[in-house]
């Protein structure tokens, strides 16, 4: 496989988009939720997008735009002009929701639940197999995951502050994720609690 995930920061980034069909909403969506500044060009674009700073630009402008752009997504059925933006963005980050292999980045299919976001590639062999994995592992998280989560990050954020060495640091979070009363108050979702006594704990682990 070719392909190796990565996240990256799209905040303040300038994203392209050809096209304003169905495929070119979604990929607008998911720049503008993750802070970037989204421009498409299109017919028309649809209200929400209009409310979360989209703009619509003409096909006519594709090479100011590629320029302007850090992120270029092409996503129209427009095949010779599909063409010509990705020659004019060989230097840029390029999505082809049409030719995937020929662009350099995949938006691939994800979900939030909580804080947890969760990306799923088939490498384009079966976006309806993608979906029905999103299913199964939505199915499978449960709500004390997500306060597992927030409780680690607790735990980690307290120990950095008041243990410089990092493997004694994992020793603890491995002891904390453990603990039986922990997990007991998390089942009862007695969030407070549980981090009145993660505290209790960090102050043993610091005087050892």
């Amino acid at each position: 496989m070719d392909w190796t995930s990565l996240y990256f920061k799209t905040a303040d980034l300038n994203v392209f988009i050809l096209g304003t069909g169905e495929v070119a909403t979604r990929r607008a969506n998911k720049f503008l939720d993750h802070g970037a500044n989204v421009k498409l060009a299109g017919d028309n674009l649809n209200d929400e997008l209009l409310f979360k700073g989209a703009v619509l630009v003409s096909t006519d402008d594709v090479e100011e735009l590629v320029q302007w752009a850090d992120v270029v997504v092409i996503a129209s059925g427009d095949r010779e002009l599909s063409n010509h933006v990705s020659k004019l963005a060989k230097n840029k980050l390029l999505n082809r929701a049409d030719f995937p292999d020929d662009g350099n980045i995949i938006v691939p299919t994800s979900f939030n639940i909580g804080d947890i976001e969760i990306s799923i590639f088939t490498n384009g062999k079966s976006p309806l197999m993608a979906r029905q994995l999103r299913k199964k592992i939505q199915s499978v998280i449960t709500k004390e995951d997500i306060l597992e989560i927030e409780i680690q990050d607790y735990a980690r954020r307290l120990l950095k502050s008041k243990i410089p060495n990092q493997k004694k640091r994992r020793d603890c979070l491995y002891q904390i994720f453990n603990n039986d009363y922990i997990k007991e108050l998390i089942d009862n979702h007695e969030i407070t609690e549980a981090k009145k006594y993660i505290e209790d704990l960090i102050r043993g682990f610091d005087d050892t």
